[in-house]
């Protein structure tokens, strides 16, 4: 709707969504499911933020607790998932921006950690490509061929 009623009006306008990563209750299989949404319709994000608490909101609640404040409390009361690591949260981060080659070997990795290997691949379904092998090794011993001939010929000069 926003495309089509700014084509109408005539203008050239773009919406940059800001999206908070590693917020407390959320699974990493509801970010994987989001990371799918977002790549589905075409949206590349940007403008992502890690969850950090602040005074005086739910969300620091229940980042501390891991309970869920909005519902009645006790001892018994269920535990929400609270990614604390440091991992967890760059991957929480990572999937979000799923799009940036940089993030692609820890989200594959998780993905075949959960046995998610349908969403690893080329395809228009599949979230990460799948890892390209190559031959490192070759590929430097090639350069350092090139480098040492170049520097035996600049010595004998």
């Amino acid at each position: 709707m926003f495309e089509k009623y700014s084509k109408e009006a005539g203008k050239e306008q773009y919406l940059i969504p800001y999206f908070i990563a590693a917020h407390p209750g959320t699974t990493i299989e509801e970010m994987i499911n989001l990371a799918l949404w977002l790549k589905e319709n075409n949206f590349r994000l940007d403008q992502v933020q890690n969850f950090y608490p602040s005074p005086m909101a739910t969300a620091t609640a229940m980042y501390y607790s891991e309970r869920n404040p909005l519902k009645k409390l006790s001892y018994k009361s269920e535990k929400v998932l609270t990614a604390k690591g440091e991992r967890v949260r760059r991957l929480h981060k990572a999937l979000l921006r799923y799009h940036d080659p940089k993030n692609w070997p820890l989200i594959r990795e998780t993905l075949k950690e959960k046995g998610r290997y349908d969403f690893i691949g080329d395809g228009e379904k599949q979230l990460v490509p799948a890892a390209t092998i190559r031959p490192a090794s070759s590929v430097t011993k090639t350069r350092a061929r090139k480098h040492i001939l170049q520097n035996k010929k600049s010595r004998n000069r």
